[in-house]
């Protein structure tokens, strides 16, 4: 369980080494720490979820001192922080992702190299916490000054909450700072709306070629939900665990499948 505060962190993401919202948990990493290092894709990464690259080499470069891009998935970047990086003496006792640049609500949990992240930190034994901020297109102000407002005190309440092996934690911020209604511990939604498109184009030599996009719609989300706690102002924190049985089902099909032969 993560009972006090950290002395070394580990702080990556999926939006790349040189995104702004990286730079904003710098900063909030730092107020907590002296020895915060960096390990972050040498380009954006959504949506690639918990890929590990295996079918070529890895590659990483030094940005400046414990400051590293990685040619590689946001898995990637954990392992290669912890297994090649990072000295031996002493792993992170806490790893932050993000703050990614849109929200990680409902199934995007499955697409998130954000969310990935911060699950093999959970693997290898780091207590870590996903941040995300919701942004729009044309919005007129600061896209992440939810997260510059909230972060820092965010994540000191949970440095203060005990935490389960196995769990870690997804937090989502409002757009408009101005307005935001507080903070609610919420369970993982699921939209309602279809959200994935698929766009078909023509490219010079006269084939094919397509682009996926997701419409990110709340719909009409269950109440207690992340979807619901963004849509009503509110800055959302789901406890995600890494283990994905499903119990119930687990006990209901035993009697009827369990079998020796």
């Amino acid at each position: 369980m993560i009972k006090s505060r950290s002395k070394r962190i580990l702080i990556t993401n999926d939006d790349g080494y040189n995104a702004v919202g990286l730079k904003l948990l710098e900063a909030i990493a730092l107020s907590l720490s002296d020895d915060v290092w960096i390990v972050a894709p040498e380009a954006e990464q959504s949506g690639k979820g918990h890929a590990l690259t295996l079918s070529e080499p890895l590659r990483f470069r030094q940005v400046d001192e414990k400051y590293f891009a990685v040619k590689g998935t946001p898995t990637d970047c954990v392992m290669m922080a912890l297994h090649r990086i990072m000295p031996d003496d002493q792993k992170p006792t806490l790893l932050l992702s993000g703050v990614n640049r849109g929200c990680n609500l409902a199934e995007d949990m499955t697409y998130s190299g954000t969310i990935s992240a911060a699950m093999e930190g959970t693997i290898c034994g780091i207590p870590s916490v996903a941040f995300s901020q919701e942004i729009a297109r044309h919005y007129p102000h600061d896209l992440f000054q939810t997260a510059r407002d909230h972060g820092l005190s965010m994540l000191r309440k949970l440095l203060q909450v005990p935490w389960e092996d196995g769990v870690l934690m997804n937090v989502n911020f409002p757009l408009d700072s101005e307005h935001v209604r507080g903070i609610k511990v919420t369970s993982q939604g699921f939209r309602d709306d279809a959200e994935l498109f698929i766009t078909e184009r023509e490219d010079v030599r006269g084939d094919d070629y397509y682009w996926l996009g997701f419409r990110r719609q709340y719909g009409s989300p269950k109440p207690g939900t992340d979807l619901a706690a963004l849509q009503e102002g509110y800055i959302s924190v789901t406890p995600l665990h890494l283990n994905l049985t499903h119990e119930k089902s687990l006990a209901a099909m035993r009697d009827s499948i369990n079998k020796d032969f």
